[in-house]
């Protein structure tokens, strides 16, 4: 699918910003420099402390900005679910959603839904929020979703037969699939929300010293405490690049992208696959339980 844009122009005031895995990394980064804007941000985190923790910096950097917080863990579907009700009673209007929680697992973990651990939360739990807040952002347009995905997406594989690696379970096969799996549902959200006024975008933010590769096998460790150093980018960096697709001038009415570095790139060709877009809509649908056409937005012609 190519980028192309919506009619409608971007609003420039104070947006309401619900951002997923906003209690550390690039997602409180993001919310920090967001709430400096002046915008209303909304933290959404899994682990309570570190939720607290996050609210009480951004309302000591900027006291005037309204600043909410929301638990949730993205491996209950429940869970995310629970949050999308507390969203929609709220907030009346919500002018941009940011899908960025993610994490890795060292060895195959399944979850209470029964979902391979690093693709519920990576993408089935910001599929499913994304879904089920859909017809609220609509009302809010102009309005953008924005999705945190990876480089690491073009070394990633989509078999439907094996979709949470029953066998030969690896953490960056695992990782990259559901990477490529941001990029695929973003470009096909674009192609449903043509002409809304609803945007959706993706990025890759860069090899940032984030907490998320905590999960990783011992013996790569030491590898990536090395490269936190001398190679890997600060999580503010990789914050603003999740500001410039939440709110810039210069992606306003842009959809379907895939950006690195705030420039827009050609993603993996597989990501390019409308049809594989397509069955991945359709199995993500049936594992989080939600039937098609259920927001109110057209379903695409088949």
């Amino acid at each position: 699918m190519t980028q192309h844009e919506n009619d409608q122009p971007q609003s420039r005031g104070p947006k309401t910003i619900v951002i997923t895995g906003a209690s550390d990394g690039i997602g409180l980064e993001a919310a920090s420099q967001l709430a400096r804007q002046g915008h209303h941000v909304v933290l959404v985190g899994r682990t309570p402390a570190k939720v607290r923790a996050a609210v009480k910096r951004i309302r000591d950097e900027s006291p005037d900005v309204p600043v909410e917080s929301f638990l949730c863990d993205n491996t209950s579907l429940q869970d995310v679910r629970g949050l999308a009700h507390e969203l929609r009673a709220a907030y009346p209007r919500i002018d941009v959603l940011v899908n960025n929680a993610g994490t890795v697992f060292d060895k195959r973990t399944v979850t209470g839904d029964g979902i391979e651990a690093t693709f519920q939360v990576n993408h089935l739990a910001g599929f499913l929020l994304t879904e089920l807040l859909l017809d609220r952002l609509v009302a809010s347009t102009p309005a953008r979703i924005v999705t945190t995905s990876s480089i690491g997406h073009f070394n990633g594989t989509m078999d439907f037969d094996d979709l949470g690696f029953e066998h030969g379970y690896q953490i960056m096969r695992a990782y990259s699939r559901s990477k490529l799996a941001n990029v695929l549902h973003t470009r096909h959200l674009a192609r449903r929300l043509e002409g809304t006024g609803v945007t959706a975008n993706c990025l890759h933010p860069g090899a940032v010293a984030t907490s998320i590769w905590s999960g990783a096998p011992w013996f790569a460790r030491p590898v990536l405490a090395i490269a936190k150093r001398l190679v890997m980018i600060s999580p503010a960096t990789g914050g603003e690049r999740l500001v410039h697709l939440a709110t810039s001038p210069e992606v306003e009415g842009h959809s379907g992208g895939y950006y690195q570095q705030d420039m827009l790139r050609t993603p993996a060709s597989l990501a390019q696959d409308d049809a594989v877009a397509e069955r991945l809509d359709a199995v993500s649908r049936d594992l989080v339980g939600l039937p098609a056409g259920h927001d109110g937005v057209a379903p695409l012609d088949r």
